[in-house]
């Protein structure tokens, strides 16, 4: 399949050949084709794709299948087996893809051997990332709608061909978030489509995708059903997917639906498609529950129960089975035997007599893939009529849906595996799945843990909870959080110096939001010298008692730390919003995060902290290592973590042993006064954690300079890194460390094999998410020459998508920058770019932005990263091409940076990606994703060079830069003789 989608993706043969040589010459055959006989199959295909007959292997192919394929690609040559995949492709696309457009697939329909087949057609297609790409679609649609329509001959809607429409090919933003612009923009589109399949006498569903989208799936659902104009039409349909958990309820819905706006709805039964994705987006995103099932089983159960709904209301929905498995399809049909005869189905939860009597196969009907399932189908044509999903589209479109229709099929657990698999009883195959889910001690599948308990599984990783998510895409949850944010913007905040717990101050200087600088936030009062005196005397004073505590007590009151944030989850979002700037899923991300540090830390506590480390020696004497913290750590955090980052420090030289006197950036202490007071009720003694706002020279030089701070640990600018090691450097007494990170010129490298959809998803969050205003973010795009201009186009169209405003609004993408120094700097370095650059793409500002900082979000091309003197903090891409002969010189300038915190590879080359990492210094390497959102415990963040001085932040040795080590060693036969060597016995 990689090599199928680098001969139709990759503009440049000479790419296309090196990754045909890494393929095929490096590939695992043995593993990967199996067994001897899966081995005549699978070269009887190289054979049938080369030359077009079948070719069996002999016992040296069988026996060194390796081999054979290095030999064959040596012999023939990279340029033949190109041409070889291409033929291999026409094969696929004909055997799973109906034709190239709608009139060929008519055609195609026509000459069918089973003539009696309706068709349900699906324009295959990435989903929409720009608006052109969504007129594109929409045209499409149009245009199939009126063939489909013109070829119909007043044939009735359940004998007429019909479509599926995918409503992320509508519009680029299809999501919960944007359920506003949906409305105005996306409705009337689907209302005409809808209007036109009308007027034909056709079908016209709603395909399924992923489960975020179904809230906004159900409502324009809904007004389409609902619509005065749509009356007495019975040809809207919807797909209903079994594996998610909401399906019988959903189920239910239509059912109601159809019979309040008095129609009869199609509703297309699936099991699902976007499994695996499910199950790692839930697993990210920290939910209590995954929104499908885990077992197969479970979802052949709810197949069943959704099934028995559907047949139960005749009168309400016309229900459209589509599945490959016999026993699904047996079941379907003793169920409509219940249905036609008026009974109630015994043992079938949810079932209802809906008093119809319905004697013909119009009750219901089959749906089957193109390419599969047509002999299993041809046995059910007595029951009920046959309608094939039938994909039109060119071979260029064909992968994803390829790819995704052989790992459904491919899976242990699928029937059409096991089917095939000689070794598989046919008791085994037909087994009821209420049987089947009955027979497991568990529910659930015990290889898949509950998001919350990813990381309880295995101790290399950290037993620990993963931090509780909050859905964005579930209406009712993003409600309550607004309305809670909305809350915090009209309560007055208070930041004043905190030391030994006492709050020294009220009142003080306004905070004023980024997003509207007429709006205070609330005050700050800024700690005076005498402040940082009294802090850090406290702090000494107090550490040698919390060192003394241990990693297990100092663990529980970190764990507590993040129970108490996970219950103020909305009050914290809502201040990150206001006083930061963040838009609400930054401000989740970034509580998350902070509770993630308080458990990791805790963890790391009790297992560094809690005990000494026996270390070997002769007989007769012991030799431990333990770990103490080294004093007082002073912590000064920046602004664009103004939460996550100021309780990492914190939090972490906590569980060292060592006591804390903070001092958080000068634009958002309120969010660190709130932080601070609940580690103190957590149970941080307050004489263990002090807190200093104020500015950099007065505080932070302060506790830099005091031969009391027996550390630092800062994230910010090089510069004030290095000054801050200078002064650490000219103190008398012991030598403290510095650990900082730095931010950097931050690269992503993009070669021809790269899926342009993704590469534009994953700059646009890289580069604009936050504003820009991570160090993390992405500076410079290289992108290959063969596919830059392609890739600048749908990445401009994307940045045109992007909402920019208040950040408490769910549906902003863009909220402000920090202030209005940062705005003047961004509007500087935008004019130079405009003098020296070519620009791409420039959001537009909406008029509502007057009142704060904010910048719009620009892309820019320039020659080369040697043109940017400094790291440019904010929205603002600057993109580079490159040709793969001057891949090195490419690598040169990115390390002549000397920064080295995050870079991003995108490519299906693993040659390429392995090359570019080796030969660079980044700390943060990504491949094929974005450069954003590190995940503490998974991806430990932090740079080299001028990007920082490490350890990792998040990482299983950060601890151990807070700490000093202490050796014990002591002579056990000096009190009276080795007992143990004498008790050895024989």
């Amino acid at each position: 399949m990689c090599l199928a989608e680098a001969l139709l993706r990759i503009p440049d043969k000479e790419t296309i050949d090196r990754l045909i040589a890494e393929k095929v010459r490096s590939g695992d055959w043995e593993t990967h084709l199996g067994q001897s006989a899966s081995m005549f199959v699978n070269a009887s295909v190289w054979g049938l794709m080369l030359t077009g007959r079948m070719l069996g292997p002999d016992s040296e192919t069988l026996a060194n299948q390796t081999a054979f394929f290095h030999r064959l690609t040596a012999r023939l040559g990279e340029p033949v087996v190109r041409n070889a995949i291409l033929q291999a492709m026409r094969i696929l696309g004909q055997q799973y893809v109906f034709g190239r457009t709608i009139g060929e697939a008519m055609r195609r329909a026509k000459r069918a051997k089973q003539s009696h087949q309706r068709y349900s057609f699906d324009l295959l297609g990435e989903g929409a990332r720009t608006y052109e790409d969504a007129e594109r679609y929409f045209a499409a649609y149009s245009s199939a709608i009126n063939e489909l329509g013109d070829a119909n001959r007043g044939n009735s809607i359940d004998d007429a061909n019909g479509i599926s429409v995918k409503l992320s090919a509508l519009h680029p933003r299809f999501e919960h978030a944007q359920r506003h612009r949906l409305d105005v923009e996306l409705m009337p589109k689907l209302k005409a489509l809808a209007m036109q399949a009308k007027r034909h006498g056709l079908g016209f569903s709603i395909d399924a995708e992923e489960a975020a989208r179904l809230e906004p799936t159900l409502d324009l659902f809904e007004c389409l059903a609902r619509d005065p104009d749509l009356q007495g039409w019975n040809g809207l349909g919807f797909v209903l997917q079994a594996y998610q958990k909401r399906a019988s309820v959903v189920a239910q819905w239509l059912i109601a639906l159809a019979r309040a706006t008095e129609q009869r709805l199609m509703v297309r039964l699936v099991k699902g498609a976007y499994w695996d994705t499910e199950i790692k987006h839930a697993q990210e995103r920290g939910f209590l529950d995954y929104p499908v099932f885990t077992r197969k089983a479970n979802t052949d159960l709810s197949y069943e129960v959704c099934a028995a709904r559907l047949l139960a209301a005749p009168d309400a929905v016309f229900p459209q089975f589509a599945s490959h498995n016999a026993y699904t399809m047996c079941l379907v049909e003793e169920l409509s035997e219940f249905a036609r005869e008026g009974c109630v189905a015994p043992d079938q939860p949810g079932f209802k007599n809906s008093g119809a009597r319905i004697s013909d196969k119009r009750m219901f009907e089959y749906q089957r893939l193109h390419g599969m399932g047509e002999l299993l189908h041809s046995q059910f044509d007595r029951v009920a009529q046959l309608r094939v999903y039938a994909p039109v589209g060119s071979h260029r479109d064909l992968l994803p849906y390829l790819v995704r229709r052989l790992l459904e099929n491919g899976a242990n657990s699928s029937f059409v595996n096991r089917f095939l698999n000689k070794d598989v009883e046919v008791d085994e195959l037909v087994q009821d799945p209420l049987a089947a889910v009955r027979s497991h001690r568990n529910v659930r599948h015990p290889a898949i843990p509950k998001p919350r308990e990813l990381y309880c599984q295995e101790e290399d990783v950290g037993n620990r909870l993963n931090a509780t998510g909050i859905d964005l895409d579930d209406p009712h949850s993003v409600a309550v959080l607004t309305d809670a944010a909305a809350n915090v913007g009209k309560q007055p905040h208070q930041a004043a110096p905190i030391v030994n717990g006492e709050l020294l101050g009220t009142g003080g200087a306004s905070i004023c939001c980024p997003a509207d600088r007429e709006l205070a936030v609330g005050q700050v009062v800024e700690a005076v010298p005498a402040n940082a005196d009294s802090a850090l005397e406290g702090a000494l004073m107090a550490q040698p008692g919390w060192n003394a505590l241990g990693g297990e007590q100092r663990a529980a009151i970190l764990d507590e730390a993040a129970r108490l944030l996970e219950s103020r989850y909305a009050d914290m979002i809502g201040l990150i919003a206001f006083e930061a700037g963040r838009t609400l899923a930054d401000g989740l991300a970034e509580v998350r995060e902070a509770v993630d540090f308080c458990r990791y830390y805790a963890m790391l506590a009790r297992r560094q902290f809690s005990r000494p480390l026996s270390l070997p020696g002769p007989t007769g004497e012991r030799n431990e290592l333990r770990l103490d913290g080294r004093g007082v750590f002073a912590c000064i955090s920046p602004w664009n973590f103004p939460l996550a980052i100021f309780v990492g420090q914190v939090t972490a030289a906590l569980a060292a042993g060592n006591a804390v006197v903070a001092k958080p950036a000068e634009q958002t202490p309120l969010i660190a006064a709130k932080a601070v007071r609940l580690l103190h009720e957590a149970g941080v003694p307050p004489d263990a954690l002090h807190l200093l706002p104020g500015d950099g020279e007065t505080v932070g030089g302060r506790l830099v300079r005091d031969v009391r701070s027996a550390g630092v640990a800062f994230t910010g600018s090089i510069e004030t890194a290095r000054w801050i090691n200078r002064q650490l450097g000219q103190r008398d007494g012991a030598i403290a460390p510095i650990i900082a990170e730095t931010g950097g010129q931050n690269a992503m490298l993009v070669d021809s094999t790269a899926l342009p959809e993704q590469v534009v998803d994953d700059v646009v969050a890289s580069a604009f998410k936050s504003a820009g205003q991570r160090c993390s973010a992405l500076r410079v795009l290289y992108l290959q020459n063969e596919i830059a201009d392609d890739v600048l186009q749908m990445l401009s169209g994307a940045m045109r998508t992007l909402k920019i405003g208040c950040p408490w609004d769910p549906a902003t993408d863009i909220g402000p920058v920090i202030d209005e120094g940062a705005v003047e700097m961004l509007h500087c370095h935008r004019e130079v770019m405009l003098q020296t650059a070519r620009r791409i793409a420039e959001c537009e500002l909406p008029s509502q932005c007057g009142r704060g900082s904010f910048f719009p979000p620009c892309a820019f091309e320039i020659e080369s990263m040697r043109q940017l003197d400094r790291e440019v903090f904010g929205p603002m891409l600057h993109v580079v091409r490159f040709s793969a002969q001057g891949l090195a010189a490419v690598l040169d300038e990115i390390n002549g940076s000397g920064y080295a915190l995050t870079l991003g590879i995108h490519s299906r080359r693993e040659g390429f990606a392995e090359e570019v990492s080796r030969k660079t210094t980044a700390g943060n390497v990504y491949i094929n994703r974005n450069v954003i959102g590190a995940v503490v415990g998974v991806n430990p963040f932090g740079g080299r060079g001028l990007s920082g001085t490490g350890p990792k932040a998040g990482g299983p040795r950060y601890l151990l830069r807070f700490a000093s080590e202490r050796t014990l060693t002591e002579n056990v036969v000096a009190k009276g003789g080795n007992a143990e060597l004498f008790h050895l016995g024989n």
